[in-house]
């Protein structure tokens, strides 16, 4: 069982104050895909970094700049990946503060599919500085922030780990009120579990996720988080050995317990564990894996 944390207290478009260094700003889009709505993280003093400006909402652009105090620049914005509750405002805030956008562009893969599995894509984000890869250091007045490469959520999903706190931005890689949807093309679990054993090799001590709460007790949560994906691949495999080779028809038996308007986007995350299965030569389709193709076992 995951320990799921979901407690959260906050005022929508108040500033609080989560950290010695962080502040948090919550925009007001509650939904199926985005819990309370984005967390937007202030960092620093004097010199600031803003992750993840979130949806292009005014009256979120007029909570952040207010949560600055008097004589505080924004010197860098960072953005975890394209999807429309963590992007849309970067430009919006670039205009009001002059500051440069970091991030990854979407990649050749990311695209909308007719299911919809997310808050919606802002396909057209375009960074001025790429952390594709990442490793790079971005650095501000007493905060130092490391670029982190997640690929699996989408392709070009970065966390951030900033260094005097031991702490990780970790956007949609891992939240602590949901499992991550991981949605193909752009989404790749075999991508995603390499990146979850990369974050918990690093022993943060902190996790604060774009959405939600923050996750102190990292290492167990992120085993937890790990061990029920092995555990729904298991379910998935047995599942087409059972002869329930369409993925349509082992969403509703395998997410009995999940609200179904998130039964689309467990499609799709199925369907990344197809791709994943067939890759390591455990199941076996006709042609490319797909969400209505016809799944059955590896002889």
């Amino acid at each position: 069982m995951i320990p799921y944390v979901r407690d959260i207290t906050f005022e929508y478009g108040v500033c609080d104050q989560v950290s010695p260094m962080i502040r948090r700003v919550i925009a007001r889009n509650p939904g199926p895909f985005t819990f309370t709505g984005t967390g937007t993280y202030i960092v620093g003093r004097g010199q600031v970094a803003v992750i993840d400006p979130g949806p292009d909402l005014p009256e979120h652009l007029e909570a952040i700049l207010a949560a600055l105090e008097p004589g505080e620049k924004v010197s860098h914005i960072l953005v975890t990946h394209h999807h429309s509750d963590h992007s849309p405002l970067a430009g919006p805030l670039k205009a009001k503060t002059g500051a440069p956008i970091y991030g990854c562009a979407v990649g050749v893969q990311a695209e909308e599919s007719t299911i919809r599995t997310e808050a919606g894509a802002d396909l057209g984000f375009s960074p001025d500085i790429s952390l594709c890869g990442g490793g790079q250091i971005i650095e501000g007045e007493g905060w130092t922030i490391e670029a982190v490469a997640t690929p699996g959520h989408t392709s070009n999903h970065i966390c951030f780990a900033l260094k005097e706190e031991n702490a990780l931005f970790s956007g949609d890689h891992i939240m602590g009120w949901s499992t991550t949807v991981i949605t193909p093309p752009d989404g790749d679990m075999t991508d995603y579990m390499e990146s979850l054993e990369r974050v918990k090799a690093r022993g943060y001590e902190v996790l604060w996720p774009t959405h939600g709460p923050p996750i102190r007790d990292v290492t167990p949560f992120i085993e937890a988080y790990a061990a029920h994906r092995r555990a729904r691949e298991a379910q998935v495999l047995q599942a087409v050995k059972d002869g329930h080779g369409k993925i349509v028809e082992m969403v509703p038996v395998l997410y009995a317990d999940v609200d179904p308007r998130l039964h689309p986007a467990a499609a799709r995350s199925v369907l990344g564990h197809m791709i994943d299965l067939v890759r390591r030569g455990k199941v076996v389709t006709d042609g490319a894996p797909g969400i209505d193709s016809l799944y059955r076992p590896a002889s």
